[in-house]
C-alpha cells in the first residue's frame, strides 16, 4: 500500500466519526424520551463528546484537503462496506466487515466518553 498509515487513519477518521456522530444523535434523542428523573446530565454528556467529535471530524477533513486524500464507498452489501482510499495518485480498496465497522465505532465511543 502507498498510502501512508498516519494517512490511512485520518481517512478512517473520516469515515468512522460520521457514523459515531449518527449513533450518539439516534441515543440521544431515545434518551430524551426516557423516563429517567435527571436526563440533563447524560444530555450534556452525550451532546459535549458530540462537540468533542464534531471538532475532531473537522480537523481529519482539513488534514484531508490539505493533503489531497479523498475515500469513497464504493460498494455495500449486507456483509462488507468497501471504500476507496486516495492519496495523491495513489489509490487503495479497503473492504470492512460490516460487524467489524461496528466495533470500531463502538470503541471510538469508549474512548470519546471515558475522556469526558
Amino acid at each position: 500500500m502507498l498510502i501512508k498509515e498516519d494517512d490511512r487513519k485520518i481517512i478512517e477518521q473520516s469515515i468512522l466519526l460520521p457514523m459515531l456522530l449518527t449513533v450518539l444523535e439516534r441515543d440521544r434523542q431515545l434518551f430524551e424520551q426516557l423516563p429517567v428523573k435527571l436526563k440533563q446530565p447524560y444530555l450534556a454528556v452525550i451532546e459535549k463528546t458530540m462537540k468533542t467529535i464534531q471538532k475532531d471530524l473537522h480537523q481529519a477533513k482539513k488534514h484531508m484537503k490539505q493533503n489531497n486524500l479523498k475515500a469513497f464507498e464504493t460498494d455495500r452489501d449486507e456483509s462488507f462496506t468497501h471504500y476507496l482510499f486516495v492519496s495523491n495518485r495513489y489509490e487503495a480498496k479497503h473492504s470492512y466487515f460490516n460487524p467489524q465497522l461496528r466495533n470500531l465505532v463502538e470503541a471510538l465511543m469508549e474512548k470519546y466518553l471515558n475522556n469526558m
